[in-house]
């Protein structure tokens, strides 16, 4: 398939339309599916064949002192993974402070177990008296 003769003048005019906030086919976004839209050629138009045009389009966007629309949702969504990794710090953190002490707790039990067990295994040498019942005198 070939890319229409007037391909570049459609995007051209859709670029200034969509920059004067005046988009007739688009909702006036400002990124390449809405400037595609706009100049009725597929997106794929401007990501691979008119990159100059697409180059052109967001450095009209920053000359103008605007942020194009993609890199908002991406600073974000920066914003938002940020946050995100700071809540996962305090919960990893949480989590070595109760692996530490899990640790603890298993290696006392452990030490009691082992103590307990040789108790149980270690014949008993002591002599041990063993309560007599109180006689009918008493």
């Amino acid at each position: 398939m070939t890319p229409a003769l007037d391909e570049r003048d459609r995007i051209r005019a859709a670029m200034e339309r969509i920059l004067a906030g005046t988009p007739e086919r688009s909702n006036g976004a400002l990124t390449i599916v809405a400037l595609a839209r706009e100049a009725g050629v597929p997106r794929n138009a401007l990501t691979q064949r008119h990159l100059d045009l697409k180059a052109k389009f967001y450095d009209k966007v920053r000359a103008r002192g605007q942020m194009p629309d993609s890199e908002k949702r991406l600073r974000q969504q920066i914003v938002k993974l940020k946050e995100l990794r700071e809540g996962d710090k305090a919960e990893i953190a949480r989590l070595q402070a109760d692996l530490e002490a899990l640790v603890r707790v298993v290696h006392q039990l452990t030490v009691e177990k082992l103590q307990l067990w040789t108790e149980l295994t270690t014949p008993d040498t002591r002599v041990r008296v063993l309560p007599t019942q109180p006689s009918p005198t008493d």
